[in-house]
């Protein structure tokens, strides 16, 4: 049974940090592409925050660009997401996504927010 599950939300002010780590089991994760989404609102579509392959190649949003770093530890089977200088508008539930040859799977989310 594959399992993704978040952690290290919670409460941060603005220009603070959080680190935010997703667990994997049941899945190979080092063959796996590993993704943070967010959703801002209810009823709003999540949105792609930040990926890596698992080459280790990254991508981000515009919007966390050189605030947000994703990372991956295949030896413990783990995606990081560091956020620094947070700000208001990332108040949101951020999911881990692992995804490879049509497979996708989701964690349930990690709620984290901001206040100004």
């Amino acid at each position: 049974q594959v399992q993704l599950v978040e952690s290290g939300g919670g409460l941060a002010q603005a220009g603070g940090s959080l680190r935010l780590s997703c667990a994997a089991s049941g899945i190979t994760f080092r063959s796996y592409y590993m993704a943070w989404y967010r959703r801002q609102a209810p009823g709003n579509q999540r949105e792609l925050v930040a990926s890596i392959s698992s080459s280790g190649r990254t991508n981000y949003a515009d919007s966390v660009k050189g605030r947000f770093t994703i990372s991956r530890d295949n030896a413990e089977n783990t995606v990081y997401l560091q956020m620094n200088n947070l700000k208001p508008e990332d108040t949101a539930v951020y999911y881990c996504n692992a995804a490879r040859s049509g497979m996708e799977y989701w964690g349930k989310g990690t709620l984290v927010t901001v206040s100004s």
